[in-house]
């Protein structure tokens, strides 16, 4: 009968006290730029553009038991946007990220507000991090995690501009809707994913604004075993864009070789289809990467997917990822070869050459502390006539890029309360 009372206490004991976590942090991101060709050739005459930027986050978060919270302000502003006595800001203080998460049992849980939605290698789903603003989304998600190697997320977002008490028009640039379901498995040296993403857009139709969905439904699988690395996707997108009957795909396969405990080696390649510039039908055969975080992909001057290259001639990249890590050092190379996946035609109507270009990006990082590292980087692109077709500018004027990057990280506050 002790023993008895005794399990019984304990279980008592155990339901009643839990640990409450409080926490405070910062995040303070100056980056200066030197801009002549990103994002676009130069044209003839133009200078170069050169800024500084600054991301200031101040992060709130609250865990227990059955409930977590977070709550993340940000201000994004250029260096000189306004004057020294300004009593106002261009952007102000915005909401990154403000959501909850409740655990139903130890299997179900829901999470619900503005966040960070990142699956995978962020290639449908990602924060885009770079971007100083960053991505996130106003979001349900139930969450089905029976174990530690499966997990079912379903997701949906309905945008609207304002609580109105009859049908309005959305017109934020911004989707209308998504509705989707994500399923990871893991194994000893392999991992899978799938997703099928459900998305509505708005466009004008005779003066009338109309929703159309597409559809995107693939996998992602990575493996590591010992020195070798790699991943591969598989996705195709299906449905109407502005009531244009959509059919397209993208793969993508990449391996990474550690030679040593330094050096790291790898091969890349990725297709988005395109449709032709000189097409006869009306079929859109572009795939759309959507929310992911495109700087990662097809070169950080951004040619391809940053807000641009959105249903034209799609891309085959093909890149060699070379990589020197050691201690607080950290070095990369990548050289991206780049070509069109559907035809490209000047307009004379003369076909093109495929072959876009040439990319070099390099990037230096040091860990200066534990919550302070320092990043700076520069990127050149060899253009084709090709790319001009496309791009506008011109090929011959010299396009590159650089940049320099503190991160500071500090963390205010951190408290446990045992209750």
């Amino acid at each position: 009968m002790k023993k008895l009372l005794l399990l019984m206490c304990f279980g008592t004991l155990s339901q009643t006290f839990f640990a409450q976590e409080f926490g405070i942090d910062l995040q303070l991101r100056p980056r200066a730029e030197y801009r002549h060709g990103f994002k676009t050739l130069v044209p003839d005459a133009a200078d170069a553009a050169t800024f500084i930027s600054q991301r200031s986050r101040l992060n709130l978060n609250y865990g227990s038991e059955k409930l977590n919270a977070y709550i993340s302000l940000q201000n994004v502003r250029t260096w000189g946007e306004v004057s020294t006595l300004s009593a106002s800001d261009v952007n102000g203080t915005a909401i990154h990220e403000a959501w909850a998460s409740f655990k139903l049992d130890s299997e179900f849980s829901f999470k619900m507000g503005r966040q960070e939605i990142i699956y995978d290698d962020s290639r449908i789903f990602g924060n885009v991090d770079w971007a100083q603003a960053g991505r996130s989304h106003d979001a349900f998600i139930a969450t089905y995690q029976p174990n530690s190697k499966n997990q079912l997320d379903i997701g949906l977002a309905l945008n609207e501009e304002d609580e109105t008490l009859f049908k309005t028009n959305y017109n934020v640039n911004n989707y209308k809707a998504f509705q989707y379901a994500w399923y990871h498995t893991s194994f000893e040296n392999l991992s899978l994913s799938l997703l099928a993403l459900n998305t509505g857009f708005t466009f004008d139709q005779n003066g009338k604004q109309e929703v159309d969905y597409n559809q995107t439904l693939g996998g992602f699988v990575s493996f590591g075993k010992k020195q070798l690395k790699g991943d591969a996707s598989v996705y195709f997108q299906t449905g109407k864009i502005a009531d244009r009957n959509l059919s397209a795909y993208n793969l993508s396969g990449n391996l990474h070789y550690q030679i040593n405990s330094e050096f790291t080696f790898g091969l890349g390649a990725e297709l988005l289809s395109g449709t032709d510039m000189d097409a006869t039908s009306d079929k859109l055969n572009s795939f759309n990467p959507l929310f992911g975080t495109n700087h990662k992909f097809n070169g950080w001057m951004d040619y391809f997917y940053v807000g641009n290259h959105i249903n034209s001639v799609g891309l085959l990249d093909i890149s060699v990822p070379l990589k020197y890590q050691k201690e607080k050092v950290t070095l990369q190379l990548i050289p991206h070869l780049f070509s069109a996946a559907a035809n490209v035609v000047d307009n004379q109507g003369n076909k093109k050459d495929n072959y876009l270009g040439t990319e070099i990006d390099f990037s230096f990082g040091y860990k200066i502390a534990s919550n302070i590292d320092f990043q700076v980087g520069y990127s050149h692109i060899f253009a084709t006539e090709s790319m001009e077709v496309l791009k506008g500018g011109n090929r011959n004027n010299t396009t590159n890029w650089a940049w320099a990057m503190f991160v500071f990280k500090p963390k205010l506050f951190t408290h446990t309360v045992n209750n």
